[in-house]
Parts: structure tokens; sequence; C-alpha cells
């Protein structure tokens, strides 16, 4: 057949490099609307839920059961739950009506119900719920910070980067998980050089994880999973009651966290019972609720692929960032895995965040190239700072990211760099060389740095943690050579654990430590002139971007 021209070029398009499916909700590939969902029911008797969605207390699973007994509240649950779908989705978007109002209904009705509601609204609305339903009023960022080799030098200069660019909290993963204790310390160290107050984490199995965090290495988590189905859940050796327990395992001990879900691991994993992608995830986070967690990260998350493919799965994933914050928990509202060849695509996924901002428009903005990042690449990297900087800019919105100078940057690399070299040679660790604190300063990505010996530095690595090394330890290490700012802001780090007031929901710090939460910070949004709003010095941070000509540049 003679082909069109047109279609030719069209087939060659970066859009077309995508997978994209028919619905098939027998496997649970839909996004929402599944003819196997549940509508929306409850019964109470003697103040127990004993039907959930269309099913008796005895045919529950146990996340029925979670969901039941902890996760809804009962006192205003049937009034709730016999208001229309659509009026509840209207009092969602009414500027005069106020947000603390939404909350006392869309905390009392069933995981259906609630995706009944956010499945009356379109794009647009859902954006509106965003920017009114968030729970602290001033919108952040957090970003991925790793590199292919767990080079803890880079990791540190990019850290210290990444924090003078505006970055509220960081993440890292490890390629060996031996790496742990130094890729922790590293950005640790690295984060606090660039300016205090950031809150760090490095993401490994739930246990190493909270090891690091009691050592002092880490101050908060995010990555305990939860799932919308039981077998899926049992195959992650989990029930609701065991992540729980890990939730006041944290939070006993001073550390931040959330949990972790989103729309599509269900499906991945085999066990979606053929309901919808945005059903399963409601379950999810209403487990978060009920586990008393500060808040989830979700938004698909490593799972974006899924919804990606699927007719309104991006849709349905802004839907499961408002459910979260209409069950009054923080959001890191994902936008963090690539899931596209297509830039249009890219942009428009995250471009409603930017506008509406969430608590954490990013659960993992890649602070390095794509190719260092060991969380499979975000959707924006760090080649992608002047296209972002530039849409705040555009917008008037905050995208919780600051144009910087070139000389600022690479001052607090170097620093960063260096403060890691004297720390590692104080502890008795593996010699960092001035030409890894040179390269480490002027570097893009992992390709840049020299190698390390990787076998010497996992030995000492692990050492590490035998030798009982703990925050205070590096505290001491960076005071005892000259670094005692770091040092000052390592140290404050770790008094939070025991002033405990990060464990509010939405809780990020300033440079001075001042916490910053839902509690003192509580949206206030109710229409315009209300609200976060992009002003004053903000907006000259915003406005300056590098590339912008002034009058004495153009005469």
């Amino acid at each position: 057949m003679k082909r069109s021209k047109r279609f030719e070029v069209l087939e060659k398009r970066d859009v077309n490099k995508d997978g994209f499916v028919k619905d098939w909700p027998e496997v649970g590939l839909i996004a929402v609307d599944s003819p196997n969902d549940p509508k929306p029911s409850i019964k109470i008797e003697n103040g127990i839920v004993v039907e959930l969605d269309g099913k008796k207390r005895e045919d529950f699973d146990f996340i029925d059961q979670f969901i039941a007994d902890h996760a809804i509240n009962k006192e205003n649950c049937e009034k709730a739950m016999a208001l229309d779908s659509v009026d509840i989705a209207k009092m969602i978007c009414d500027i005069n009506v106020p947000r603390e109002e939404v909350l006392k209904v869309t905390t009392s009705i069933t995981p259906a119900k609630l995706v009944d509601v956010v499945n009356k609204m379109n794009v647009i609305e859902m954006a509106m719920g965003l920017q009114k339903m968030r729970a602290r009023r001033t919108p952040s960022n957090q970003c991925h910070v790793t590199n292919l080799k767990d080079n803890p030098v880079q990791i540190a200069a990019d850290a210290a980067e990444s924090a003078i660019r505006g970055f509220d909290e960081m993440e890292t993963t490890v390629g060996l998980t031996r790496y742990a204790p130094f890729n922790a310390m590293a950005l640790l160290i690295g984060s606090q050089t660039g300016r205090g107050g950031v809150l760090t984490q490095c993401s490994l199995e739930e246990a190493t994880e909270l090891r690091l965090g009691m050592r002092g290495f880490t101050a908060y988590a995010e990555t305990i999973s939860v799932y919308g189905t039981e077998r899926v859940f049992i195959d992650g050796d989990d029930t609701p009651w065991s992540k729980s327990f890990l939730a006041s395992s944290y939070a006993s001990r001073g550390l931040k966290m959330r949990f972790t879900s989103g729309t599509g691991s269900e499906v991945q994993m085999g066990y979606a019972e053929g309901k919808s992608m945005l059903y399963l995830e409601a379950r999810c986070i209403m487990i978060t609720k009920g586990a008393g967690a500060q808040g989830l990260q979700n938004g698909s998350i490593s799972c974006i692929g899924v919804p990606g493919a699927v007719s309104g799965g991006l849709r349905a994933v802004i839907a499961e960032n408002l459910i979260t914050e209409l069950l009054d928990l923080e959001v890191a509202s994902g936008n963090d895995q690539t899931f596209t060849h297509s830039p249009i695509r890219k942009t428009a996924r995250t471009l409603l965040y930017i506008l509406a901002g969430t608590d954490f428009i990013f659960s993992g903005y890649s602070a390095v190239p794509n190719y260092d990042n060991m969380f499979a690449g975000s959707n924006f990297d760090a080649e992608d700072y002047d296209d972002y900087l530039i849409l705040q800019r555009d917008f008037k919105t905050d995208g919780g990211l600051k144009p910087v100078k070139e000389e600022n940057v690479i001052a607090i690399r170097n620093k960063a760099a260096k403060a890691l070299q004297a720390v590692f040679k104080e502890l008795g660790l593996p010699v960092i060389t001035d030409d890894e604190v040179e390269a480490a300063t002027y570097a893009h990505g992992s390709e840049d740095m020299p190698l390390r010996n990787q076998a010497e530095d996992m030995r000492a690595a692990q050492d590490l943690l035998k030798r009982g090394i703990t925050g205070l330890d590096i505290v001491k290490a960076l005071a005892k050579n000259g670094f005692n700012d770091v040092a000052e802001r390592v140290l404050n780090m770790l008094k939070q654990r025991v002033a405990g007031d990060y464990l509010h929901t939405s809780a990020i710090f300033d440079s001075n430590f001042n916490v910053i939460s839902a509690v003192n910070d509580v949206n206030d949004y109710t229409g315009p002139g209300t609200g976060y709003r992009v002003e004053g010095k903000r907006w000259e941070e915003i406005m300056n971007i590098n590339q912008a000509k002034g009058p004495e540049d153009l005469i």
C-alpha cells in the first residue's frame, strides 16, 4: 500500500516509542471504573463497621478489616456517605468551603466513595483540589542524589549543590547494598554543607534503613511500601499491622517517615483482583491513614509506566494524590520515574503539579544526570534545571527551586567534597584524594569522576557500622577539621530527634532549623488573594534567572 508521508513522519515521533494498551479490566489494566470495583456502602453496628463497600465483615480481607477498624471517622461516617458524590466533589472545588469542612467529610468515607468522588472531577478541578487541600501552605520539593558507582565524593558535592538550588528533602540509594553507610553519610554532610535543615534519607530494605536512621546518618524514610490487595501484601512478607509497627519504630526514635504506594503496583505483581488501579490505590492511602504515618509518597512512583499506558491513566495518578490530601496526609506527589520518550508528555505529566503545588512536587527530581539515577531515572533531571526554572518564571508559580550562580555552585561543591574528605580521614576510612575533590567540584556526572576501590570502600563502610560510628562522630570529625558551620548543622539535625517537631504532617525546616509544617503553616487557600502566593523575595528569586538580560546588558 502506498503510504502517507505524513503518517510516516508521525510514526517516527518520540511519543510512538511509548507503549500503550487497551483497557483490560480482568487483570487490572484499567485506571478507573472497573466493572469489578465495589459500590460505596457502609453499615455500622455498636461502633463496629460490619459492611464496607458491599462486603460483609465476615468476608473482609485484612485490608478491609484494617481500614474499617482504623482508617474511617465513624462518628460522621453514615452522614458523609449519604452525601452525593458530585456534591462532595463540588465542596473540594468550592472556594467558599474551607479545607477543614471538606476534611470532615472526606476522612469519613470509604475507599469506593473516595474514588467515586474524585471520578466526578476533570483534571483542572483536581488541580484546584490539590491547591486547596494540601496540608502545608508552602509547596516544596525533593530530589534524588545517586550515581552509578556509589561514589560518596560525588554524592556529597551533588547534595551541596542541590541544597542551594532549593530542595528541602534529598533521597539516595545504592547500587551495592554494602555501600549504604557511605552514601547516607555523604548525603548528610553534603546537604548540610549547602544549607542547614535539609532532610535526607537512604532508600534500602527496611531494617537497614531504620538502623541508619537510629545511627543519625539519615533524618527520614519513605520507602515503606503498602499495597491494595492482600495477596500482594503477603508476597511482600507484610501486613498493615507490621507496617504500622514499623511506622511507630521510626516515630519513637524521632525520625520522620511516610509510606509509599502507587497506582499500578498490584498489576505489576499480578494480583489486581480485576479492580481498577485507582480503587486499589485508595485502599493503600487509607491504610496509610489508619497506620498513623504522617504522609505518603504516591503518584504511581516506579509503576508509572502501567497507568501511563492505559486510557485516563495520568488522570488517575493526579486523583490518587488528591485522595491523599483529602485524608489530611502529607503527599510527595511522584513525578519521579521517567515513563515516556516524549518531552511533551513528560512536561504535561508534571505541569499541573508545578502550577497547583503539593507538599513535595517531586518525590525525586533527579539532581544528577539520568544516567546516574539509581531509581531508574526521573521525569526531570539535572539537565532540565533551566527549563524548570523558566517554567516557574513563566507562570509565576513556585516549584521549589532557585536560580544559582556558577561560581557559587563550584564553591559549595568543593567545600562539601573537602568536608567529606576530612571526615573520611578522621574516621580512618579509605583516602579521598585531592584529585577526587577537584573532579567532584566540576563534575557533571560519574563519567567525570576517578574510579575508587569499591571493594575497599565496601569493607570500610561495613566496618563503620561494626565500630558503632554515629552522627555525633561525624559532628566531632567536622569540627576538629575546621568545618564548624557544617558540624553545627549536623548536630542541629540530631537534636531534632529529641524535639520531635518535624514529626508533624508535611514538616520541613528552613535554613535556621525552624520547622514549617501543617501545624504552623496550615494551608489557608479559599480562592483568589488567599493561600500561598509567589511574592516578595521569592518572586525576585524566581524572576532573576541567569539568562534574563537587564538594561545594562542591552545598552
